[in-house]
């Protein structure tokens, strides 16, 4: 009988990259199931495989459910030959035959053994067979052999690996070499042996343990030069020694009991997630999913302490606070209900005790210095007013046959005036936000933090006493970053946004720099959906070829920029088919919309609603149906009287 038990697979490294801590987990543990589920090494087959997927920063773990010790029996049905070549005129085997059966282990053979069937065109003998099923050690061995070649680490290193002399014979020389008492044999002896008994090992970080425990029965397996076991290793400091995990059942258990060392990846978040509101109290915590995902592929073991920082601080922009805390630290600021932010921040540590004080204070150490950085930073960019900054961006390329980022700031600031004499805004405040918005670009501030570009430039215009929507467009005017992200607010902060997406735009797919079907990397997609959410959201009355030829104006200066206008075209329409899919619209509908290619979007919804009612009509298919037929008719009678003239 197939014995059936749970399967661990862990591999303990060193140090994982956290960030892609996650997706090294999924990538192992998917892989591994994948893989024994396909050898049939998994439980039922009309079941779906059941598994955890486990990692810390020192570890990748899977423990696989109903994993069988042997894959049952295979049958398969395998081509012999055609049958004109398998038989003769006379339905006789021919040579070839028997010669092939011998091959496959055949040479007593009756009719009753091969079946006669259709082979696409033709007709084909085959044999079938039963096969003896896989062996967990054979699949388990083959899925580790891929896996790892396969996890998509952003980088690997190579290393050297001690191997196991005892799998390899020594030669009669090296033997007798060993066993000689001079000291130049035993020189040559260890020069041997050491060459033999090490090999360079590539993998993401190096590794030092390797369990593979079908039940509590170790499979025999091999990976990176280490050969399988039941011991690993706990946390760095809570825990002693080697830690023997006696089933596969009790990994989980085992490592948290005695090893102090949470395993489960969602259930560390959780934990530090539910610290991190008990630690804040009635304060509200920033947790942005992707510090709570970096901190949780940080810590075993993770505990939350509470930390402070001098309330001077609090003068600085607090996007500038809160990136240095997050960002530098990995620490969670705090505010309080009315929004504002507090001298407090929350630390995950990889370290529970009962006596955190010198945790705490070596943190709160560390901050201050990065909160002075900061401070120096802001003071030192405050010397110099936006508007001094902004013409030294002539000393700085944008792209080498576009010119210097000054510019673009001009072609942004031209294109910028002409949509606000078209939307009502006012033209002053769009040309100044305009020449103000790429000047944060040279400040230390976000030279230090580059998500601070646009933010820092509303903060220094502010500081030079800008209007007010000048400041609000300085940040605006990136808006919107990404999917869902919220649009200008300003009528003079919609103007530069839609100026400095076309200028990219236009600039960019006019010397050829079109995205592929794999590669963005001006993110050119990002800037063109941005731009029509712009023209959809805000029910622009704006002309989508004429704003493309008036950005084109825009390059008389550069001869290396052709006219783009109809494949820009073309990248906008197919852009806009998957944004309005996105918000639920059908595909037939987008089309009768779209396919008229309407150059004006603020009444796109009013004719997809159109559309969509004539479309639940129940005359609906019928009239379209005749329309169709006299479109063709009509369309056939201007051919007919084209010919004959």
């Amino acid at each position: 009988m197939t014995a059936i038990a749970p399967l661990l697979v862990e591999l303990l490294t060193e140090e994982l990259p956290p960030r892609a801590l996650a997706r090294l987990a999924d990538a192992f543990a998917q892989g591994m199931v994948e893989r024994l589920n396909a050898r049939a090494l998994i439980g039922a087959a009309d079941r779906a495989p059941v598994f955890e997927r486990h990692a810390t920063p020192r570890r990748l773990a899977v423990v696989v459910h109903a994993v069988r010790a042997h894959a049952p029996p295979q049958r398969t049905r395998l081509k012999v030959l055609p049958v004109s070549i398998a038989l003769d005129a006379h339905s006789r085997p021919t040579p070839v035959l028997s010669k092939k059966l011998a091959a496959l282990g055949m040479e007593q053979w009756q009719w009753s053994d091969l079946e006669r069937a259709v082979d696409g065109k033709n007709e084909a003998l085959f044999i079938h067979r039963t096969q003896a099923g896989a062996t967990l050690t054979e699949g388990l061995q083959t899925a580790l052999d891929e896996i790892l070649k396969t996890l998509p680490a952003p980088k690997t290193m190579r290393y050297p690996r001690a191997k196991a002399f005892s799998n390899r014979v020594a030669t009669r020389s090296e033997r007798e070499d060993s066993m000689s008492n001079t000291a130049s044999a035993k020189r040559h002896s260890c020069s041997v042996i050491g060459k033999c008994a090490r090999e360079s090992v590539q993998f993401v970080r190096p590794a030092h343990r390797l369990i593979a425990l079908h039940g509590e029965r170790i499979v025999p397996v091999t990976a990176l030069g280490l050969s399988a076991g039941r011991t690993t290793l706990g946390h760095r400091f809570l825990s002693n020694g080697e830690i023997d995990i006696p089933h596969a059942d009790a990994y989980v258990e085992t490592l948290r009991d005695i090893g102090h060392v949470q395993v489960d990846l969602d259930a560390r978040r959780a934990a530090i997630r539910a610290q991190l509101l008990k630690q804040a109290g009635d304060a509200h915590v920033l947790m942005p999913d992707a510090l709570l995902d970096e901190v949780t592929a940080l810590v075993e073991w993770p505990a939350v302490y509470a930390g402070r920082f001098d309330a001077a601080f609090l003068s600085l922009p607090p996007e500038c606070l809160i990136l240095t805390m997050q960002t530098h630290q990995k620490y969670f600021a705090l505010r309080n209900a009315s929004g504002a932010l507090q001298p407090h921040f929350l630390l995950v540590s990889n370290l529970d005790t009962p006596t955190p004080e010198q945790i705490i204070a070596g943190n709160e150490r560390v901050v201050r210095a990065r909160l002075a950085d900061a401070q120096f930073f802001f003071k030192q960019d405050r010397k110099l007013l936006l508007a001094e900054r902004a013409p030294q961006l002539d000393a700085v390329v944008y792209h080498r046959q576009l010119g210097s980022q000054w510019q673009r700031v001009k072609r942004i600031e031209a294109i910028a005036c002409a949509i606000a004499a078209r939307i009502g805004a006012d033209q002053a405040h769009a040309a100044r936000a305009a020449q103000l918005a790429k000047a944060d670009l040279l400040t230390q501030m976000v030279g230090e933090f580059p998500e601070l570009q646009g933010v820092m430039g509303q903060y220094y215009a502010r500081l030079d006493f800008e209007p007010e929507e000048v400041a609000r467009a300085c940040a605006e005017h990136y808006q919107p970053r990404f999917s869902g992200d919220t649009l200008p607010s300003t009528l003079a902060g919609v103007a530069v946004a839609l100026a400095d997406k076309l200028e990219t735009l236009v600039g960019l797919f006019g010397i050829g720099q079109c995205p592929t079907s794999d590669k963005d990397p001006f993110a050119l997609r990002r800037a063109a959906l941005g731009l029509l959410r712009i023209l959809l959201e805000k029910a622009l009355p704006l002309d989508l070829e004429a704003l493309l030829r008036l950005s084109f104006e825009q390059f008389g200066a550069v001869p290396s920029v052709n006219d783009p206008t109809e494949p820009l075209l073309d990248f906008f329409y197919d852009r806009l088919r998957i944004l309005l899919r996105e918000r639920g619209h059908r595909a037939d509908e987008i089309e009768a919309v779209l396919s008229t290619r309407p150059m004006r979007l603020d009444d796109l919804s009013i004719r997809l609603d159109a559309v969509h009612a004539f479309n639940v009509l129940p005359d609906a298919a019928a009239l379209a149906a005749a329309h169709k037929r006299i479109a063709n008719i009509l369309k056939k009678s201007a051919d007919t009287a084209h010919a004959e003239v």
